[in-house]
């Protein structure tokens, strides 16, 4: 569906981006993950055809976005991080001032628009006028703007940013539901922890390069040398610390003050750990729970933008 080979930005010396290669298969929700200035604003101008690249090519849905501009223009709905809403128009008409921009005839905008003010929870408010909307029900008009010609793809720069935390589960719910019904969705976010629900893929990019990219369980797995494990036990403490310690991968075991628990470092894979789980448990080891301290995509976010470049 989206496919970018070797995409570079220059201005003068600056490199915004450098040598970016990514693809992004159809139904696909994936998340852009950077620092201000990190180049996820300049990639996803390139891709709705505003801004040409220095070196490289992208592709959305097989067309080149410098070649074939007006059939990616039909293919994409683009919302870019600082949008303009026309203050003096009432909800339901600056949709139609949009609907009739893409050429869509007024009996199918009558149609059409009801739907999208209900799928973006603003039918009660299609006779407002767009200043009066709080900032949260402006963002979700505009996304609203963006779905007007029905496009496979959406391009959402910092949808959720400076909204409250009742605005972002509701961009979040709206997101799920249009991913439901297919379409591509392409979202930029510093909400890294909401990024981590919505996406299917992640990708992480620094000083216009991608240093990472997988789900949020494969980035953490490849990053983290150790996990942290925590082990409480029903009984036989000493026992059970015994059986682990001897295991070649766990490191710094721990016992945890007034509690039938310890924690430990592991090195092992994902299959190993399981197998040392199999294995206390085939040894009668009673345990309660047997848990890996999950780093959240903040923790690896900030690791991998300090010098760790993953393969």
């Amino acid at each position: 569906m989206i496919e970018i080979m070797d995409l570079t930005k220059r201005y003068g010396k600056f490199t915004a981006l450098d040598s970016l290669n990514l693809q992004i298969e159809k139904g696909t929700v994936f998340g852009f993950v950077g620092q201000n200035g990190a180049g996820k604003s300049t990639t996803f101008s390139i891709l709705a055809t505003l801004l040409a690249p220095t070196s490289g090519t992208a592709y959305v849905n097989g067309y080149n976005v410098q070649k074939d501009t007006k059939m990616v223009r039909k293919q994409i709905g683009y919302m870019p991080d600082f949008f303009g809403v026309y203050d003096q128009l009432k909800a339901e008409e600056y949709l139609h001032f949009y609907g009739a921009s893409y050429g869509i005839s007024l009996d199918e905008r009558q149609k059409l628009i009801p739907q999208l003010l209900d799928l973006v929870n603003l039918s009660h408010k299609q006779d407002s006028y767009v200043d009066l909307l709080s900032r949260g029900m402006k963002q979700r008009l505009c996304l609203a703007r963006c779905l007007i010609h029905d496009p496979e793809v959406l391009i959402l720069d910092e949808p959720a940013s400076g909204l409250d935390p009742r605005a972002r589960v509701e961009m979040r719910e709206i997101l799920r539901e249009l991913k439901s019904m297919g379409k591509t969705i392409l979202i930029s976010s510093h909400i890294l922890p909401e990024l981590s629900e919505m996406c299917d893929v992640i990708g992480i990019i620094d000083q216009g390069k991608l240093v990472a990219q997988g789900s949020v369980a494969d980035i953490q797995e490849k990053l983290q040398g150790e996990k942290l494990i925590i082990v409480k036990m029903m009984r036989n403490l000493e026992k059970a610390i015994s059986f682990f310690e001897d295991d070649p991968f766990v490191s710094q075991l721990v016992r945890v003050e007034e509690e039938q628990s310890f924690q430990f470092l592991y090195k092992g894979t994902s299959e190993e750990q399981t197998n040392l789980l199999r294995k206390a448990i085939l040894n009668e080891l009673p345990i309660i729970s047997f848990s890996e301290v999950e780093t959240d995509l903040e923790d690896v976010f900030m690791e991998i933008t300090r010098g760790v470049e993953l393969t």
